[in-house]
């Protein structure tokens, strides 16, 4: 098993040239699996995570986070992104501590989102979006850890800001020393493009949740690397919940001649 410096570098060393997946699993089998298909790095997904403890999106506590980070550390080879929703905190002196303490959990990296969950101002303004993400990159630094921080702008997906609001703050984020930027939201072809170019040279993060643009598509505009965020847990949750309805609802299981074999699964995960 790599040790966390070694990821850490090897994580680096991904985001400095040509583009990557960076699938979300949400749990230790689904990130065994995604190794096993020949990813090279993974991310945590908040969602995911939260749904597979029967929670809404936003509600896992931050030491389940915590622990849930450093099972999935531990069991694959490949460096792990968090995905550390705002910091779980507001004060960016209580978001440094938050971030050491993710580090501590072995993660190679970790995104920081500009969003409050206030109710009518679900953002945080600007100047203290800025200082949140500064403080995490002091945090990052005085651990001499090596991780990438990566500043997500979330104004865009929550329909809070249109694109050239989310550009504006993304160069703003970008000034605060972040090593990646991230805007989920971005659909079409020009709108990523202008991502692309108003963060250079550091690289984007673009979120595909759907169909819609190749990888070779995204990596001609420049797109660094591509995530899934909550994506792939939710297909695996559709075939859950077509399968279970069909029995409940009509008492067939046609549903389950779909499902993949244990043996290829077991052929998957490997040994522990």
């Amino acid at each position: 098993m790599p040790t966390p410096a070694e990821k850490r570098a090897r994580f680096r060393a991904l985001h400095a040239q040509g583009c990557f997946v960076i699938p979300n699993p949400w749990d230790v089998g689904s990130a065994r699996a995604l190794q096993a298909l020949g990813f090279q790095a993974l991310a945590s997904t908040s969602s995911g995570f939260a749904w597979s403890t029967g929670r809404q999106d936003n509600a896992a506590p931050l030491e389940a986070v915590l622990a849930h980070l450093a099972e999935l550390s531990a069991a694959v080879d490949l460096p792990i992104n968090a995905d550390f929703e705002n910091g779980y905190a507001d004060a960016p002196e209580e978001v440094a501590a938050n971030v050491r303490r993710a580090l501590d959990t072995g993660v190679a990296g970790l995104s920081i989102e500009d969003m409050s969950h206030e109710p009518g101002h679900p953002l945080y303004d600007t100047a203290l979006a800025v200082e949140r993400v500064r403080a995490a990159r002091a945090a990052v630094d005085a651990e001499g850890s090596g991780a990438v921080l990566v500043a997500r702008a979330e104004g865009l997906l929550i329909g809070q800001m249109d694109l050239g609001q989310t550009l504006d703050r993304l160069a703003r984020l970008a000034d605060a020393g972040p090593d990646c930027l991230y805007a989920p939201g971005l659909r079409t072809a020009e709108d990523i493009a202008a991502a692309v170019r108003a963060v250079a040279p550091k690289p984007l993060n673009v979120l595909m949740s759907g169909p819609g643009l190749s990888v070779a598509a995204l990596a001609d505009l420049g797109v660094r690397r591509i995530s899934v965020g909550g994506a792939l847990a939710r297909t695996a949750w559709a075939g859950f919940l077509a399968a279970a309805r069909d029995i409940a609802d009509h008492g067939r299981f046609d549903a389950l001649g779909a499902a993949a074999s244990g043996h290829d699964i077991s052929a998957l995960l490997g040994k522990p």
